[in-house]
């Protein structure tokens, strides 16, 4: 676990520079910048882990999980997960491969999956890609979507802990007005790590209607082409 000390352009993600990276492919053109979200995490944090802790290394890891899974474009740029055996898996669901997520359009949707009716959906990943995805929740939360551990359970090579995400909507979403409060997110997840420390495996758990609810607090934009069912704004079929 000690790989996971950040890295000299970004002290909570690693694998962003350096002599491993020189032929990196970036979605993007270039290794993303984490300023905004960083500077909303260090203002909304709940927990300060000491430096070269477990818990501190937990959350570094997760951080450079997420950042190359959204931002690296070709398997073996990955350093931080084992890509040939990674398995994802979302509240007990079937394991996905990272073709798999690839397939249904990305991390958001992975995370979104739901089994209702098409017209109970306030979020429907059948309909969004990767992009348009990525599009929604950045002008939802233009300030990012921040992490924080709360607690470790457990050590490697099977980590278990507790998470909180966060942000502020600041931006409409799916038709539904801004609120600009806090929006939280709180869950579990397991991680299961090779001989070399590398992510083999994750699954997660937690209430997404913990999320959308949140979203549609504000009610409708008015006059909006959204598909998405009308709801008074305080109810969500996802709750």
């Amino acid at each position: 676990m000690d790989r996971f000390k950040g890295s000299d352009v970004n002290k909570y993600r690693c694998f962003m520079s350096g002599e491993g990276e020189k032929n990196t492919t970036w979605k993007y053109g270039a290794p993303p910048n984490f300023d905004v979200v960083d500077q909303l995490f260090e203002e909304g944090r709940t927990k300060i882990w000491p430096p070269g802790s477990l818990e501190e290394q937990v959350q570094n890891l997760v951080k450079t999980w997420e950042m190359e899974m959204f931002h690296k474009v070709n398997p073996q740029d990955f350093k931080a997960v084992d890509v040939t055996n990674l398995t994802y898996s979302v509240n007990g669901g079937k394991s996905l491969t990272p073709k798999d997520v690839v397939k249904i359009g990305g991390g958001y949707n992975m995370f979104l999956q739901t089994s209702l009716p098409e017209q109970l959906r306030l979020y429907n990943s059948d309909k969004e890609t990767v992009d348009s995805a990525k599009e929604i929740f950045a002008t939802t939360f233009p300030r990012g979507f921040a992490l924080e551990v709360l607690e470790v359970y457990s050590g490697p090579p099977v980590i278990a802990y507790k998470f909180r995400h966060w942000a502020y909507m600041e931006g409409p979403f799916k038709g539904y007005q801004p609120t600009n409060e806090l929006v939280e997110m709180f869950g579990v997840s397991i991680i299961k790590l090779n001989e070399q420390f590398k992510i083999v495996g994750i699954e997660f758990f937690y209430d997404k209607g913990e999320l959308l609810a949140s979203l549609i607090k504000g009610g409708r934009v008015a006059a909006t082409g959204d598909s998405a069912i009308d709801l008074p704004s305080s109810k969500c079929p996802f709750s």
